[in-house]
């Protein structure tokens, strides 16, 4: 069987974890199947990849309407397939295209949904009627969809009403633990300005609106003075964001000492570091599907302290890996809570409950990394989508 995947993001180019999703789901199933990776970017040497790029006629325009352009420069290269299989809705209208050119099945995988997602209006303008528009296509008429996670399945079925449940199937991510492990380097994290002799909370996210880091911030304040923050944040969704980041951190530092950010992406061996010294790891999202970045913090050992939203609540087991954050939040796709005081005053607490815990956060992190290696590995994985590719195909 071949099965073509088409996808925004694919190694060296990731930033976010559908990219991590699409590299260890492509290498687990190339164990078994012929798999023709389809990508956005830069030139790739990969024995069956290929690259395309935006269109040069269309290099000035909104970026919604790139995202299309380089759709279409996908099509046609699909012929031959069996299947194919798109990722977050910049690969789905080639997925869809595809399809319908070639006569065959088309898998989508749900990574976020657009509808959820309303502060993409200030990144995207008017674009982001295109992807919302796109996505609902694309949802409507694949012929299977992937929600990584029951949560997932929820929001999708809500978002979009005339699909059929029957199509909409839950295959969680996972986590490599044999790249993903305990990492000490004493030297790195001096380097950083991290004493592993001090508790520690660490973030590790983009600076988008679903990551929650602005309640993060406000909770800072709140932690016992002992409490060191590192910030792993970059790539910003908009300059308005970076800007509110920028000035909560400046607060912050200016109000205690222990407040590292680190605004580059880091090599995983250098992650792996941080994470293998970090108390605890926080993810304070308001929109999260699962959070692969959970499961690599879980699988080098950190204990994690988690928003009860989501998916995040079927990666984290409270009380045994870590922690969950009650939230109520607006039922308006923002995600945003309805009393944000009471979220951050909560997050605040459990934060302070576990870093001041060194011991029982050790034990949710020893906790986390069987939980992840037990429940989450790639190769069962690919084999549940496996059966559902021959289940469409046969």
């Amino acid at each position: 069987m071949r099965v073509d995947m088409i996808t925004k993001e694919y190694p060296p180019e990731i930033y976010g974890g559908a990219g991590v999703h699409v590299a260890e789901l492509v290498g687990a199933l190339r164990k078994s199947l012929d798999v023709q990776v389809r990508a956005f970017g830069a030139d790739r040497d990969e024995d069956g990849t290929r690259s395309y790029r935006t269109p040069a006629e269309l290099a000035d325009a909104n970026a919604a309407v790139q995202t299309l352009g380089t759709d279409l420069a996908m099509v046609g290269d699909v012929a031959g397939a069996d299947l194919v299989h798109s990722h977050t809705w910049y690969a789905n209208f080639a997925g869809h295209i595809a399809a319908q050119l070639h006569g065959i099945p088309h898998v989508l995988s749900a990574h976020s949904l657009e509808p959820l997602r309303p502060w993409k209006a200030e990144q995207l303008g008017g674009g982001y009627a295109i992807s919302r528009g796109i996505e609902k296509l694309a949802y409507e008429n694949a012929s299977a969809i992937i929600a990584v996670s029951a949560g997932m399945r929820a929001d999708i079925l809500r978002s979009y009403p005339s699909v059929d449940p029957a199509r909409v199937r839950v295959i969680h991510n996972g986590i490599d633990v044999d790249r993903w492990q305990p990492v000490q380097d004493a030297a790195f994290l001096e380097s950083i300005g991290m004493d592993p002799a001090r508790p520690s909370v660490v973030f590790v996210g983009r600076i988008t609106r679903q990551k929650g880091l602005p309640y993060l911030l406000r909770a800072a304040a709140l932690l016992p003075p002992q409490v060191q923050l590192v910030l792993c944040a970059g790539a910003p969704d908009t300059p308005e964001i970076m800007v509110e980041v920028q000035e909560g951190v400046r607060l912050l530092q200016q109000a205690r000492d222990g407040v590292i950010w680190i605004e580059r992406m880091l090599p995983r061996e250098q992650l792996s570091a941080i994470l293998t010294a970090a108390t605890t790891f926080v993810c304070p999202s308001v929109y999260e599907p699962l959070g692969i970045v959970n499961l690599e913090a879980m699988a080098c050992g950190a204990a994690v302290v988690g928003t009860a939203t989501g998916g995040i609540p079927e990666v984290v087991d409270d009380g045994v890996t870590g922690r969950l954050v009650p939230i109520e939040q607006v039922q308006d796709g923002t995600g945003t809570p309805v009393d944000p005081d009471r979220y951050v005053a909560d997050l605040a607490r459990i934060l302070t409950e576990v870093a001041m815990d060194p011991v029982r956060a050790a034990e949710y992190g020893a906790a986390g990394r069987a939980r992840a290696s037990q429940e989450f590995s790639w190769d069962a994985i690919a084999d549940t989508t496996r059966a559902l590719y021959a289940e469409l195909t046969s």
